[in-house]
């Protein structure tokens, strides 16, 4: 473990933006975890997992620290049921591979999620009508005051839409070093409903689906409309879909015929934040060196060497332009740095 000084960021987050750290370093083990916590010269530090889900708009004038703990282990199982520990350093999607190589289901609907499983639990990370919360069990964090490791259950974690604790009053205060999930052995419980699912699943000409064949439509759902980080910078979904009342979504309707939406409560529905981006004219379009992707107004990209601040204020300019269309306020899923 070696303490690396003015190292650039840019591998290290798949927006691809080179802002540098002061000071870097890698962590392989939990030990090396707690001695690097509790090194007194370093006060400002920052925990960076896969870098999937943050929008880096300046240097870092301190200590980053890359989470690095590898490992994928079956803790216990049953006729019915396998818990699954993997730490918090493993890519999500070779995860997600792992666990239908061994037909292990559940997490099916989560592939090609760009990230690292430590950061999924923080914004319940979720697509085609999946979210972690329901295969989530337990996690392990180290807590940066005390530097001991604490275990949250998934009552604990008080998940919601794209949040947790630890997005909320935990915020900072840990580093999630490994999740158990719970998973199918067999009788999957398919999920098919959501999006396009069903009509790949046709096209592939697959009547009887497995967990298998929703994997691989999934990914080509993704691959059809989300550009690959390694070839365009991007983080995913740059924004949440919002939640608004029925009422307003009625008087949308009156404008907005075509306004899609999935219902929330009795008195709420979802509303795709992609379609509302696209309405307003910003998909495809290209300022420079970033921009809206072309074919999934959600992504926001970096073509080469975009700053940071240019992806945020187009960001902060679709949200103005959204809530003066709509009045919808549409929040961010990445975190600004």
């Amino acid at each position: 473990m070696q303490i690396q000084q003015n190292i650039s960021l840019k591998p290290f987050n798949t927006f691809g933006i080179d802002a540098k750290a002061k000071y870097f370093v890698s962590v392989a083990n939990i030990h090396d975890l707690k001695d690097i916590l509790s090194l007194q010269d370093y006060p400002k530090k920052l925990i960076l997992g896969g870098g999937s889900n943050m929008l880096l708009t300046k240097n870092f004038d301190g200590l980053v620290i890359h989470i690095n703990l590898k490992g994928i282990d079956i803790v216990s199982e049953n006729e019915d049921f396998v818990f699954v520990k993997a730490k918090a350093g493993e890519n999500w999607h070779d995860f997600v591979l792992w666990c239908i190589n061994n037909d292990f289901g559940g997490v099916e609907n989560l592939s090609l999620i760009p990230g690292n499983v430590g950061t999924a639990p923080i914004q319940n990370i979720g697509a085609y009508g999946i979210e972690l919360k329901d295969t989530f069990e337990s996690c392990e964090a180290m807590s940066l005051k005390t530097n001991t490791l604490q275990t949250f259950t998934k009552t604990d974690c008080d998940f919601g839409y794209r949040n947790s604790i630890f997005k909320q009053h935990a915020k900072g205060q840990y580093i999630i070093t490994n999740v158990v999930f719970k998973l199918t052995k067999h009788n999957h419980k398919l999920n098919i409903n959501y999006g396009t699912i069903a009509s790949q699943l046709e096209f592939m000409q697959i009547t009887n689906p497995t967990i298998q064949d929703i994997s691989k439509a999934v990914i080509n759902i993704r691959e059809s409309k989300l550009p690959n980080p390694k070839a365009i910078g991007n983080s995913g979904s740059f924004f949440k879909n919002p939640v608004i009342s029925k009422t307003l979504f009625n008087t949308l309707v009156e404008n907005f015929k075509d306004i899609p939406s999935y219902p929330v409560s009795d008195n709420e529905v979802k509303v795709p934040a992609g379609w509302l981006i696209e309405k307003a004219g910003f998909k495809g379009k290209r300022f420079g060196d970033y921009g809206v992707h072309k074919n999934q107004a959600l992504v926001l990209v970096n073509y080469g060497d975009a700053k940071g601040s240019d992806i945020l204020n187009l960001s902060k300019l679709i949200q103005k332009t959204i809530q003066r269309i709509f009045g919808i306020s549409i929040e961010t899923e990445v975190n600004i740095l």
